[in-house]
């Protein structure tokens, strides 16, 4: 799988898997969707779906797709996939297909995602893929399993966690601004210290650079989500699921 995401979560297992499965749940914490909904189909079949999807920095994805799940496997874990596919002429996206994985600990479950797809648009694409979409879904859904985490944990709801985040970085934006504006603004008032100016000269620009790494770097506060909390890359090697390959070679779309 080429994206990857894991996020361990302190709640309860049936907990976790019913705000993943549920579509109107998953809606409100996956910042990448917009619109899923479930088709009628057999039991025991894998379940068709429709989905809109929100692809950064600002386009759209609409398609169709299955999706299977096992709840009950011998370990104890749980295990969901998907296959999708977009026939739209100007969707980055042809085809995809990925996997959620539960494992239950002794203080929560263990959340992890693979997923990968094939971009349109040839050589082009590719390289717009590579350079700015593929980034940006990675960062999108860590994003969204910190908010999911919130929600679960501490009971933030995933509306609230979004003003969180926003609140956030405008804070940011404004102490970065006024930062910026104050270098220009620094020489004039040097005046006013009289024969501290020199050292004043110094200290200053020390603490506007201080001040602009805050606004950079500083670590998310605890209520607001974060995808740097989220591990990026499995810390062992790790293989799609024997779900999600049955899937694939079930609705013959390769990934």
């Amino acid at each position: 799988m080429g994206l990857y995401t894991e996020t361990h979560i302190r709640a309860d297992l049936d907990q976790l898997w019913a705000h993943t499965q549920d579509p109107a749940r998953h809606r409100r914490w996956d910042l990448l969707l917009t619109e899923l909904h479930h088709l009628p189909h057999v039991q025991g079949e894998p379940r068709p779906f429709r989905f809109t999807a929100r692809l950064p920095p600002f386009l759209a994805l609409g398609g169709t797709g299955v999706s299977a799940g096992e709840k009950e496997r011998p370990d104890g874990t749980r295990t969901s996939a998907l296959c999708f596919s977009s026939t739209h002429p100007l969707g980055l996206i042809a085809e995809g297909a990925g996997y959620w994985r539960y494992v239950p600990d002794a203080q929560g479950v263990r959340f992890l995602a693979g997923y990968d797809y094939r971009p349109r648009g040839g050589a082009l694409g590719a390289a717009a893929d590579r350079l700015l979409v593929r980034p940006l879904l990675g960062w999108a859904t860590a994003w969204s399993f910190d908010r999911l985490r919130l929600w679960l944990e501490r009971g933030i709801t995933p509306e609230r966690a979004l003003r969180n985040w926003l609140a956030e970085l405008a804070v940011r934006a404004l102490l970065l601004a006024g930062c910026l504006t104050g270098l220009g603004a620094l020489e004039p008032l040097l005046g006013l210290f009289g024969p501290f100016s020199a050292a004043m000269a110094y200290l200053c620009p020390v603490l506007l650079l201080a001040a602009v790494c805050a606004a950079l770097f500083k670590s998310p506060g605890e209520a607001t989500p974060a995808a740097r909390r989220c591990l990026r890359a499995p810390a062992t090697q790790t293989r799609a699921p024997r779900l999600l390959r049955a899937l694939q070679n079930r609705t013959e779309a390769p990934v």
